[in-house]
């Protein structure tokens, strides 16, 4: 190796350690333990690979207020930029996820759940459409829900959330709007 690869190697090494986003993760499930818990480990695990923090995870059943209560938390937490969570997206009397969380979106974020349905349909077909996948900014943090499956959270993780998480992406990212998202102030309306 040449000392341009090992300074172009360094200073990936210290960019992805300088902007690296701090994210918790929740798995909701009524079955799972964090042992058993494939979706939630294959999000943290790339999450870390990529050179993020997981500031938090957690478990909890599919219970509307638990899985509220839980968001609510982490959305009051300033150490905690960004939430995923996986499980509870589908269409049972069970999944609850996307209704709990949806009450505390100040913007939803409909692209994300257009995206992954369109990216998953690839690969399963027209049983996409049992997925409420979905995001929105949450006061000033941005929560992603995936579904329960180990391979849908592979694919939205690598498609989607990762690309959005790398301060390098362009056009643009959500970890480069985090800031504004952080202060941007509402607009005045009625005045014009």
């Amino acid at each position: 190796m040449n000392q341009t690869d090992g300074a172009t190697d360094e200073t990936s090494d210290l960019k992805r350690a300088g902007l690296s986003v701090a994210v918790a993760v929740l798995t909701v499930s009524d079955s799972r333990t964090i042992e058993t818990d494939t979706s939630g480990s294959t999000i943290v695990d790339q999450l870390t690979q990529a050179g993020h923090r997981v500031a938090d995870r957690k478990l909890c059943p599919d219970e509307y207020e638990t899985i509220r209560d839980t968001i609510a938390a982490w959305v009051a937490d300033p150490a905690v930029e960004f939430v995923i969570v996986t499980g509870g997206t589908g269409v049972t009397q069970r999944d609850v996820t996307p209704e709990a969380v949806r009450s505390l979106f100040s913007k939803p974020i409909p692209g994300f759940g257009e995206l992954f349905r369109w990216l998953s349909y690839r690969e399963i077909r027209t049983s996409t459409i049992q997925s409420r996948a979905d995001a929105g900014v949450c006061g000033d943090t941005i929560v992603f829900l995936l579904p329960g499956s180990t391979g849908a959270c592979r694919l939205g993780m690598e498609q989607i959330i990762l690309p959005q998480l790398d301060i390098d992406h362009r056009p643009c990212n959500l970890t480069e709007l985090l800031p504004r998202v952080k202060h941007e102030q509402p607009p005045v309306h009625g005045r014009g």
